[in-house]
């Protein structure tokens, strides 16, 4: 049964089971209404009243159902809809076709369809059913969708089942229904060669492929129809988890390649691996009509040979059309002679439109100097030793053709906004004529990232890295250190700390406490806050949408592609005035989506996150790391009064020592309903299991839980067991979703 507010919310779906302009369901004759034979006429008009409230109830309570999947909120009140006279069918088809756009597609087709004429009608209209997206859709099995290609496998031309790592892989074969398909992605899905042959051999028009490439897969078990659609595919996205070429030499007029290398350096089995790959005229890769390369590394030695024998085909017959070269490798990737010779062929034969290289290919070569630019719209630096004179002249050139720049990446260059890099200290205050010579020229920049580097402002007047910034309007990402939004008057005349004043004596300790403040913004001194440049940085940029502020020494406790550092870098020194005012300013970003705080060591109480959540309707993620203390999670109270409101909250990453998951916590983070995936990682926190349980019992829609904390690993086990059994007992794990969890021992013990 439907809940009560939808079976309220009925009528502005279907009124009584009927859809106004479309005509009414043909009446069935029951038994309750035609009453036994004999009776009188008045008897069976009275017992047809009670059937027609049935069925009008039933009807009621499928559409109401169908239509609160689209997450509507809707006027629910029967006496208001009788005298408003508000029926959903009276909109017009354009209207109602966008508000079944925001419908999953799996929803309309298999249920919202069945509710009257019309919305049949509508659901099944092209606009819909083109594109099919059933990427993050958890509640989608092997039944939905066979179900779903055999009603409108003819009428998709996209389709995305990227993650849906809970499909069997049986389910791939339904696939080959789409015989129109001309975008297909499957990355994150399990598929063998053979597999993959039958599926591309009936896909003759696709022309747009994602792919994994999974340990034994042999290209050789492509039929000659697989090869002949692969022939005509343009793009191609391959994750390589196993040395090989995988699909890349039968793709003959390709001009879009993304590749994904996450091969691990050693097997399942402990054994060394290589990255030798066979070569031949069959394995030879086609880049002739290459546009774009893009190749991302995970890291391992063995990434680094496979990657160099797909760019070895490129040194020799470099493409003419190629505008766009991209390579993101972590830590060391040493150049070799293949690499440089590429390299010097593209600065004689191409003109670049994006650019990123690893650091070891730009530092101490002159390699930007002989770049050619046609239309640049993406750069990436990040960790160069690129100096601003350098990014002035061989980059920028004077401003000329930059307005076409949206993004540019320069994470880790410490020396980018000074004119020298031999005699300068990264503490060293930045060139504010620089960064005024890169705003005025990247006037369109959308994502800039200045992170992880020492960029202090001087005293000047109206020279602040943020006062500058805010000349950016178009910004929809923005990364920052810590130390870089400070006021320079604040940090300039801060006074000396606290513990420096007390003796140091052999008696009992003294505790030194901390000053309280207020927990409301509003209690504040409101206009020093407002006056600082980092409050009007966040009101000039109102269309944020992504926010990172993290500390220019802060490294995580379990990082992806770098070695896990014990005991981190302090913070800087301006960093230390970064506190609970700056995050208040934050919540002047009505639109912001994602939001990062790492490594604020001023943080007090945590009052501004209350703002956050307050002003913020609109945030998904939300990731906290090393905030005030460290031997105290100061913030903690704050924090509760935040997820309150946090209704939109999807993604949550708190990275704390000492932090305690309790009770409280996990009830404020209840308040969560579309919370998703959620990460602590706590070196000697606690959590209690009872809790744990709660809050996975009331909400449903958490598929990732991973909790790193201080616990015994039999603690771990038994959580992650009770959870698997609960869920189960619930039919919540039913049609092949899993709900994930994951906890053991904290990785730094």
């Amino acid at each position: 049964m439907a809940p009560r507010r939808g079976r309220a919310a009925l009528k502005m779906a279907v009124r009584g089971g009927r859809c106004r302009g479309t005509g009414s369901w043909p009446r069935r004759k029951s038994r309750e209404a035609a009453g036994p034979a004999g009776a009188s006429p008045g008897r069976g008009r009275c017992e047809r009243g009670p059937a027609r409230r049935r069925r009008r109830r039933l009807r009621r309570d499928r559409a109401a159902a169908a239509m609160l999947r689209c997450g509507e909120e809707v006027v629910s009140e029967e006496s208001e809809e009788e005298s408003n006279g508000v029926n959903l069918m009276e909109f017009s088809d354009e209207i109602l076709l966008h508000i079944l756009s925001y419908v999953p597609c799996t929803d309309l087709v298999l249920n919202v369809r069945r509710t009257c004429r019309k919305l049949a009608t509508l659901c099944l209209d092209k606009s819909l059913t083109h594109t099919v997206l059933l990427q993050k859709d958890y509640k989608v099995n092997k039944d939905k969708v066979k179900q779903l290609m055999r009603d409108i496998g003819k009428e998709i031309y996209q389709l995305n089942m990227a993650g849906c790592y809970w499909l069997p892989s049986s389910t791939i074969d339904h696939v080959t229904r789409c015989k129109n398909l001309v975008k297909l992605n499957l990355s994150g899905c399990h598929i063998t060669s053979l597999r993959l042959s039958k599926m591309l051999s009936s896909l003759q028009h696709l022309r747009s492929l994602a792919i994994d490439v999974n340990p034994g897969f042999d290209a050789s078990q492509l039929s000659s129809e697989c090869k002949a659609t692969l022939s005509r595919v343009s793009e191609l996205k391959q994750t390589l988890y196993t040395p090989s070429y995988g699909v890349v030499p039968c793709c003959t007029s390709l001009e879009k390649l993304l590749l994904y290398f996450e091969i691990l350096d050693r097997s399942r089995e402990g054994f060394m691996l290589s990255g030798q790959l066979m070569v031949g005229e069959s394995n030879v890769p086609h880049y002739q009509n290459l546009r774009i390369f893009y190749a991302r590394l995970a890291p391992g030695y063995v990434n680094q040979e496979v990657v160099r024998l797909y760019l070895a085909v490129l040194s020799d017959r470099t493409p003419e059309n190629l505008h766009a070269f991209l390579i993101s490798a972590p830590g060391s990737f040493a150049e070799t002679g293949a690499t440089k010779n590429l390299l010097d062929s593209m600065a004689r034969n191409v003109r670049l439109d994006a650019l990123q290289l690893p650091k070891a290919w730009i530092n101490g070569s002159g390699l930007l100097q002989h770049l050619k630019f046609n239309n640049p719209f993406y750069f990436s630096f990040s960790r160069c030793t690129l100096s601003g004179g350098h990014l002035i002249q061989r980059v920028i050139n004077g401003g000329k053709d930059l307005k076409s720049l949206t993004s540019l990446n320069l994470s880790g260059c410490v020396h980018c906004l000074a004119p020298e890099s031999l005699f300068r200290k990264a503490e060293d205050d930045i060139d504010s004529s620089i960064l005024e010579s890169l705003v005025v020229s990247c006037c369109n920049l959308r994502h800039l990232n200045l992170s992880a580097a020492h960029h202090h402002s001087s005293e000047s007047i109206g020279n602040h890295l943020c006062q500058l910034l805010s000349r950016l309007k178009h910004l929809l990402s923005l990364a920052l250190p810590v130390c870089s939004i400070t006021d320079v008057g604040a940090s300039v005349e801060k006074p000396p700390t606290t513990p420096n004043l007390v003796p140091q004596t052999f008696g009992r300790k003294v505790r030194i406490g901390v000053q309280t403040y207020p927990r409301n913004l509003g209690d504040q001194t409101n206009q020093k806050i407002e006056s600082s440049v980092f409050w009007a940085l966040m009101g000039s940029l109102r269309f944020l949408e992504t926010l990172e502020i993290i500390g220019s020494s802060f490294s995580s406790a379990m990082p992806r592609n770098e070695p896990a550092i014990r005991n981190s870098l302090p913070p800087c020194v301006r960093a230390q005035s970064v506190g609970d005012s700056e995050v208040a300013a934050i919540s002047q970003l009505t639109y912001l989506q994602s939001l990062t705080l790492a490594q604020l060591p001023n943080i007090l109480t945590g009052s501004g996150l209350v703002n956050i959540g307050l002003q913020c309707q609109h945030l998904r993620t939300l990731s906290l790391a090393n905030l005030g203390m460290m031997g105290k999670v100061v913030y903690m109270s704050a924090l509760m009064d935040m997820l309150k409101h946090c209704k939109c909250l999807r993604d949550l990453r708190l990275e704390q020592p000492y932090f305690c998951a309790g009770a409280q916590f996990f009830q404020a983070l209840s308040h969560c309903s579309s919370l998703q995936r959620l990460c602590i990682v706590s070196r000697s926190g606690t959590l209690q299991s009872d809790a744990v349980m709660s809050f996975m019992a009331s909400c449903l829609e958490v598929i990732m839980c991973h909790m790193f904390m201080g616990e015994s690993l039999t603690v771990c086990k038994n959580l992650q067991q009770s959870i698997v059994r609960r869920l189960l007992s619930c039919k919540v794990l039913a049609g092949g979703h899993l709900g994930f969890f994951f906890s053991r021992q904290n990785a730094l013990h």
